[in-house]
């Protein structure tokens, strides 16, 4: 059922989202894996595409509005919407930040991941992928039927913020499940308004940008894909799904969920 706010998925739409949401999860955990200095942009890429055929599945973004990738890869100031690249060759202590959508049957699974290339992130990138995870994870705590988008929005800020680092504003969260993107729009930021309320069969995509500087970025004017940061500062990404229950919100793309 969709209304002009929000989207309540039906239980046969929810079992389809789960699988989706599931083939996509070991998707990004093989290229998690995978990930190493040395190797380019465009691997990933084409790596993706091998995984996402072997579970059956296609691209959620390839051809999205003229997206040229199978997947997202950003590294290190790319907040966003990176597009693979023989030229773009991961180094040592990079992050790599890998975003994966996987349409399977009718339904829409997505995910992103921030990783360092070759070894445990250090200094500035270790806060950063700290206040990331647990950003995303306050925010998930957020999604509970009765309560607000606000509530998520307002939970990933404060842990954001507690690390001295900002959100991305300019994108955001988003409702997903039959579509890429569905309502309502899911801030990282705190709003003025609650927003929607959250209510059982609701699915979530809940995806803090966290950036060591300022909020702002910038497009990139050649291939108009690639977000930065505008002020060149690292940029970190997470993602996952989650079904809004009358208890706990179910994190549909946590990696068990590939191997149940």
């Amino acid at each position: 059922m969709t209304g002009r706010q929000v989207v309540i998925h039906s239980p046969r739409e929810i079992e389809g989202i789960r699988r989706a949401a599931a083939a996509t999860a070991t998707v990004l955990e093989a290229l998690v894996r995978a990930v190493r200095p040395g190797m380019s942009t465009l691997e990933l890429d084409r790596l993706a595409a091998d995984c996402i055929a072997r579970e059956g599945g296609r691209s959620a973004f390839l051809g999205y509005h003229g997206f040229p990738g199978t997947i997202c890869v950003s590294v290190n100031e790319e907040v966003i919407h990176g597009i693979g690249r023989a030229d773009r060759v991961i180094a040592p202590g990079d992050l790599v930040s890998m975003d994966v959508g996987v349409q399977l049957d009718g339904f829409i699974g997505d995910t992103a991941r921030t990783v360092c290339a070759g070894g445990p992130p250090v200094g500035a990138a270790a806060s950063l992928l700290a206040a990331a995870g647990e950003a995303l994870a306050a925010g998930i705590e957020k999604a509970v039927a009765g309560n607000y988008v606000n509530d998520i929005s307002r939970a990933v800020e404060a842990v954001v913020r507690r690390y001295g680092f900002t959100a991305v504003r300019d994108f955001v969260g988003h409702g997903c499940g039959c579509a890429l993107h569905e309502p309502p729009e899911i801030p990282n930021f705190a709003q003025r308004r609650p927003g929607p309320q959250l209510a059982p069969g609701m699915v979530l995509a809940i995806e803090p940008m966290v950036n060591t500087g300022s909020h702002r970025v910038e497009i990139d004017p050649q291939d108009r894909w690639t977000v930065r940061t505008a002020d060149g500062g690292l940029a970190a990404h997470v993602e996952h799904m989650v079904l809004i229950t009358r208890g706990k919100a179910e994190i549909l793309t946590w990696p068990r969920t590939a191997s149940e």
